[in-house]
C-alpha cells in the first residue's frame, strides 16, 4: 500500500470509540471542534510526506520490505537516520507550532526492536519475530501508532506489587493459550485517540515478584474494553466559541488522553514481553533515550515559530529597532539552537545495537532533555516580555468585533501606521496560546515532564557520566598513583 494521503488518514480513523469529554460521551470525535485541530496536525504529517521537497526527510526505505515508508514507521538503520529524525521533528514543529503526536510510538518501536531481540537471545522466545511482523503491517498500511508507557502509579512511595490497588500499574490479570487479559490505565497519552494502534510498555524497571507488570504488547486503539477520557487543557473551550481569533493557533493542536484498560484481551501474537522483569528497565531506558533525543527536534521547531511570533509582534509594536529587543531575540535563538545542537549531537554519536538498528548516545540524549526542561520556559518568558502585558488583558474577539465598542478597541489597539489592528491581535493571541494556552501544554509542560521529569534525566546523566574515568584523567596528568 502506498503512503496514505491526509484524506485517507482522516477516513481511516473514523471508527467508534468509547470516548468521554466534560462528562459526556463523544460520538464522531473527528468532527468535534476541540479535537479537530489535533487531527489537522496529524494530517500535516501525511501531507508533507507526499511533497517532493520533503520526501528525503519525511520518508525512507524500509529495511524489512524495501518499500518507501513514512519515517515515523522506520527502524533506524544508520546515524543519518537518527539525524534525519531530529530534522523531521523540527520541520513538523515549524509547520504546526504544537505537538504532532507521533514521536512516542516511533521511539517505543525502536526501543522494542532491540530489546525483543536480546530477550529472544537469552530466553529463546519469539518476541522479536512477533514485533517485526506487527511492525511490517504498520509500515505497509502507513499507520499511526501511539506509545503507552506512563501508569497512574498510585502511592509513589510503594512498588507496583505493594499498591493497595494492583491496577495502579497496568498488569496481566489472566491468560490462556490465545493470549492475555490486562487491566489498568495509561495517562498522558499523546494522540491516542488519533492513532490506529498502540504499543504498551512498562513504566519503570521491575523486580522479581512483579512479573505481571512486565508486559508489552500491541493492540488496536479502539479495542473492546478501552475507555478514553479527553484531557482538559487551558483555554480549550475557546474552540467552542464563534470565531477563531481567541484560539490563537486555530488550525493545529495537541491532544492528551487518559486511557483505561478494563479487562482487555491481547492476542498472543501481539505480545512482546510477558514477565521478563530484568528487561523492563532496559526497555524504559532505551525508550527514554530515543524520546529525549526527539525533544531536540520537536521543541526546537515550535521554538522557531515562537521566536518568529516574538519578532513579528515587536515589529507590530514598533519596538523592533530597540537594542534590548534585538538582544532578547538573539538570546531566544541561542537557546533554541543549543537544544537543536544537543539533538544533532546525540544522533551523530549514535551506535549500532546487536539487533542491527541504531541508537543515539544516551548521555547526550539526557543532556538534551535536561536542557529542554529549562530553555523553552526562558524562550517563552522572553516572548511574553517582548509582546507586553496586553497578551494577558486583551479583550475577546466578540468585543473586538462588536458593533458598539469594536471600533474603539481597534482604534486603541492600532500601533504603527499601515498595520492592521486585527493582525496584531492575531499574533498576540498566538503568543498567548504558545506560552500560556493550549499549545503551552505541548511546549512548556511537556518539555518539563515528557520523556520523564527532570530528575529522571539527572539520574541517567549520573549513571552515564563515568566519574571514575574522569578521576583517572586527573591522576594521569598529576602522576598520581
Amino acid at each position: 500500500m502506498p503512503l496514505k494521503t491526509p484524506e485517507e488518514y482522516l477516513e481511516s480513523i473514523k471508527k467508534p470509540v468509547n470516548l468521554y469529554m466534560f462528562g459526556e460521551k463523544v460520538k464522531e470525535f473527528w468532527n468535534h471542534p476541540i479535537i479537530r485541530p489535533s487531527i489537522n496536525t496529524v494530517m500535516k504529517i501525511y501531507e508533507l510526506a507526499q511533497m517532493d521537497e520533503y520526501k528525503d526527510i519525511m520518508t525512507t526505505t524500509s529495511h524489512f520490505t524495501g518499500k518507501n515508508i513514512n519515517r515515523f514507521t522506520h527502524i533506524h538503520q544508520s546515524v543519518d537516520d537518527l539525524i534525519k529524525k531530529v530534522q523531521m521533528q523540527r520541520l513538523l514543529g515549524q509547520h504546526t507550532a504544537c505537538c504532532f503526536q507521533r514521536c512516542v510510538g516511533f521511539d517505543g518501536a525502536n526501543a522494542l526492536y532491540s530489546v525483543t531481540y536480546e530477550m529472544d537471545k537469552k530466553y529463546d522466545t519469539n518476541y522479536h519475530e512477533r514485533f517485526t511482523k506487527y511492525w511490517v503491517e504498520v509500515q505497509n498500511q502507513d499507520l499511526m501508532v501511539d506509545g503507552a508507557m506512563t501508569d497512574t502509579k498510585g502511592d509513589r512511595s510503594k512498588r507496583p506489587s505493594q499498591q493497595p490497588d494492583p491496577d495502579a500499574y497496568l498488569h496481566i490479570v489472566d491468560e490462556n493459550d490465545q493470549g492475555i487479559i490486562v487491566r489498568g490505565a495509561k495517562v498522558h497519552q499523546t494522540g491516542f485517540l488519533n492513532s490506529h494502534r498502540v504499543m504498551v510498555m512498562p513504566t519503570l524497571a521491575l523486580r522479581p515478584g512483579e512479573e505481571e507488570y512486565a508486559v508489552s504488547f500491541g493492540i488496536d486503539a479502539n479495542t473492546k474494553g478501552i475507555t478514553l477520557v479527553y484531557g482538559r487543557q487551558s483555554c480549550d473551550t475557546r474552540k467552542l466559541e464563534d470565531g477563531k481569533l481567541d484560539i490563537g493557533n486555530y488550525k493545529y493542536g495537541g491532544q492528551e488522553i487518559f486511557v483505561i484498560f478494563e479487562d482487555v484481551f491481547v492476542p498472543k501474537e501481539n505480545i512482546f514481553m510477558k514477565g521478563e522483569v530484568e528487561f523492563s528497565g532496559e526497555l524504559v531506558n532505551r525508550f527514554g533515550g530515543f524520546h529525549r533525543q526527539s525533544y531536540g527536534g520537536c521543541k526546537v521547531g515550535v521554538g522557531d515559530v515562537l521566536i518568529g511570533a516574538a519578532a513579528l509582534i515587536s515589529e507590530y509594536n514598533g519596538t523592533d529597532k530597540a537594542s534590548h529587543i534585538r538582544d532578547k531575540l538573539v538570546e531566544m535563538v541561542h537557546l533554541n539552537e543549543t537544544l537543536y545542537s544537543c539533538g544533532i549531537a546525540c544522533s551523530s554519536l549514535g551506535f549500532q545495537r546487536e539487533a542491527g538498528n541504531y541508537e543515539m548516545d544516551m548521555l547526550l540524549a539526557n543532556v538534551c532533555k535536561q536542557n529542554v526542561t529549562r530553555f523553552p520556559y526562558e524562550i517563552g518568558r522572553l516572548a511574553e516580555d517582548i509582546a507586553g502585558g496586553i497578551i494577558c488583558t486583551l479583550p475577546s474577539e466578540a468585543d473586538f468585533k462588536s458593533e458598539e465598542i469594536g471600533s474603539l478597541l481597534e482604534k486603541y489597539l492600532t500601533t504603527c501606521e499601515g498595520l492592521c489592528a486585527e493582525d496584531r491581535y492575531r499574533v498576540l493571541r498566538f503568543i498567548e496560546n504558545l506560552s500560556m494556552g493550549v499549545s503551552s501544554v505541548s511546549y512548556k509542560t511537556e518539555s518539563m515532564h515528557g520523556a520523564g521529569s527532570p530528575q529522571a534525566q539527572r539520574i541517567m546523566i549520573s549513571r552515564q557520566a563515568d566519574f571514575e574515568e574522569k578521576k583517572k584523567l586527573v591522576k594521569k596528568i598529576l602522576d598520581l598513583e
